[in-house]
């Protein structure tokens, strides 16, 4: 039955390159592992957000690597421990076996982080999946699963159902404050020579469906980052005046280059993407201020 799923799940994804296979392989890992972690009760204490959040909850037209969540509210013992279990087993019960790994924390920090690790290659061989192209037998496929354990506030969470690998529904941060998210990366992220094109793909996704900015949490996380300090609040206008810098100071080519590997037609952004064209979007962007949100 486990092997009718996996199979299942698979042929719903194109598998012509390896890059179609990879990324089709690691959502599935990420759609098992989030049930996991839904049975073990994780998302009574925390909530999925980021690029996976927005891929399997909202429908983000790419694909995404990693796996963010964030605490409800801040417990510096935080702890990995009372959900490995469930998540190793849940992804066995579906043929996958699996290694989970911490990493060790740095005390410091905010974000405790660990690895899924598992040789998909060998145990989709092993109920009958058709070797993928370019997955070699050896190849391990690693999702990163991250948890904001000092999270800033004023967000709202909800649920919302999750059909694969069977209906569930993990606790999810609301668009507003998902965008929030997303635009504190886009305006204060320090990758130094490495653009996250991804950011500025997934802030047209946001602004295409409307998807107001809660200026209050995004305020909330550029102090905590040190990019927002004084008294004064973050309002509409020096939001757009911080935007608009970013906007013309963004290395197109880098940006496309990034994201480029996690969409299916990325040939499309080239004749498209500018720096005139981010600046003009400004103009797109609505501001969400009070406690009612789209979960």
């Amino acid at each position: 039955m486990t092997g009718d799923a996996l199979r299942n799940m698979l042929g719903r994804y194109s598998l012509v390159t390896a890059e179609e296979a990879e990324n089709a392989l690691r959502e599935i890992v990420q759609n098992i592992a989030l049930f996991g972690l839904w049975k073990a009760r994780f998302f009574d204490s925390a909530a999925f957000y980021g690029g996976s959040a927005l891929r399997i909850l909202y429908g983000l037209d790419r694909f995404s690597e990693d796996m963010d969540f964030s605490l409800l509210r801040a417990d510096p013992g935080f702890s990995f421990e009372p959900y490995r279990g469930e998540l190793v087993r849940t992804l066995n019960f579906f043929g996958l076996s699996a290694e989970f790994v911490p990493r060790p924390h740095v005390s410091a920090g905010n974000i405790l982080s660990a690895f899924l690790k598992t040789n998909t290659s060998v145990q989709l061989a092993s109920i009958g999946v058709p070797e993928l192209p370019g997955i070699s037998r050896g190849r391990i496929l690693k999702v990163k699963i991250e948890v904001d354990i000092a999270p800033p506030g004023r967000f709202e969470t909800g649920l919302r159902p999750v059909l694969e690998p069977t209906l569930f529904q993990p606790r999810v941060f609301g668009l507003p404050w998902l965008f929030a998210g997303k635009m504190h990366a886009v305006l204060c992220r320090a990758w130094g020579d490495r653009v996250k094109g991804r950011d500025w793909y997934d802030m047209i996704w946001y602004l295409r469906r409307k998807t107001p900015v809660d200026l209050p949490h995004l305020e909330e996380r550029m102090r905590q980052t040190g990019h927002w300090k004084g008294e004064s609040s973050l309002t509409p206008a020096a939001f757009l005046r911080l935007y608009e810098s970013a906007a013309r100071s963004l290395d197109i080519r880098a940006a496309i280059s990034d994201v480029a590997p996690f969409l299916k037609n990325p040939e499309d952004l080239s004749s498209v993407w500018s720096n005139e064209l981010f600046a003009r979007l400004g103009e797109a962007f609505l501001f969400h201020t009070g406690n009612a949100g789209s979960v």
